[in-house]
């Protein structure tokens, strides 16, 4: 992805919170299926969503190599996190494989507990990567 660990992660975090709002209006258009021609669909955001999660427990441990404070916490929350991307990776990938995508299906993938709870640890990791860059 990018050229240092913090800027390589920040990337990933801006690619998983981009399809989630390409996600929330997806589901909000009552669509029946997808439509494969487009290029920047709602497939082609649960591919770049997938490649996100794809790595991103390795480049949080790089990023916060470099935390100030904590590295005990840190070890421990970012092993959460790993947990949290893989079990959201998983429905994004199940997701990915039906033949169709509704919006219905969209809104429930959205409502999962783990897609939810994967945006607010991601969202949480970068609060904290701020916090130790100002440290």
């Amino acid at each position: 992805m990018s050229e240092t660990p913090a800027s390589d992660l920040k990337e990933r975090i801006d690619t998983i919170e981009e399809a989630y709002e390409l996600f929330l209006a997806y589901a909000a258009q009552g669509r029946e299926r997808d439509d494969e021609s487009e290029a920047g669909g709602v497939r082609a955001f649960l591919g770049k969503a997938i490649g996100a999660l794809d790595g991103l427990h390795g480049a949080a441990i790089e990023a916060a190599g470099n935390a100030s404070q904590g590295a005990r916490e840190w070890a421990s929350y970012l092993e959460i996190v790993k947990d949290d991307a893989a079990r959201a990776k998983t429905l994004l990938e199940f997701a990915a494989a039906q033949p169709f995508l509704s919006s219905e299906l969209i809104d429930n993938l959205n409502a999962t507990n783990h897609v939810r709870t994967l945006l607010t640890d991601v969202f949480l990791l970068d609060s904290a990567l701020d916090a130790n860059a100002g440290a």
